[in-house]
Parts: C-alpha cells; structure tokens; sequence
C-alpha cells in the first residue's frame, strides 16, 4: 500500500473536496482519499503505486491546481509536532 500527500490550491469548501474525492476516486488503486480544505491538502491511499501525474490530471479535471509535497518535509512536521 501506498499513501502520498499533495497540496491542491483553490478549494475552498466542502463541495470542493466532494469533487476533488470523486475525480481521485476514479483512478484504478486508490482505497482512500482524505481532503484537508483548511490545509490544502490531499492524501491518497492506494494499494499499488498510483502515478502523480493521473492524480495531477483528476485534481485538475476538478478545477484545481496540485503539487505533490516532498516526503521529507512530511516527516520533519510530524517530528516538530511530537
């Protein structure tokens, strides 16, 4: 299983997650998304290794922009929140 977080620009409510979930959610592999609007990010669940450039093309199919975020800086918040 994979999990990879993005950052996506230009959600602003619910409905906007709603869509961003719906078009993540037709990609073969994905078990999971999960929508942070405040944050703006995304993290997607998938029990094979799913492309960024298909998760790229559902975020913008919904209207929005998406960069994927560095595993790293991932890991250095958690540690800096612990």
């Amino acid at each position: 299983m994979s999990k990879k977080d993005y950052t996506v620009r230009g959600m602003t409510c619910d409905h906007c997650a709603g869509s961003v979930t719906a078009e993540i959610n037709k990609i073969t592999g994905v078990i999971g998304v999960r929508v942070d609007v405040k944050a703006g990010r995304v993290t997607v669940e998938a029990d094979e290794a799913v492309p960024d450039g298909a998760i790229a093309e559902a975020v913008e199919e919904a209207g929005y922009q998406v960069t994927p975020r560095p595993a790293s800086s991932d890991a250095g918040a958690r540690k800096a929140a612990s």
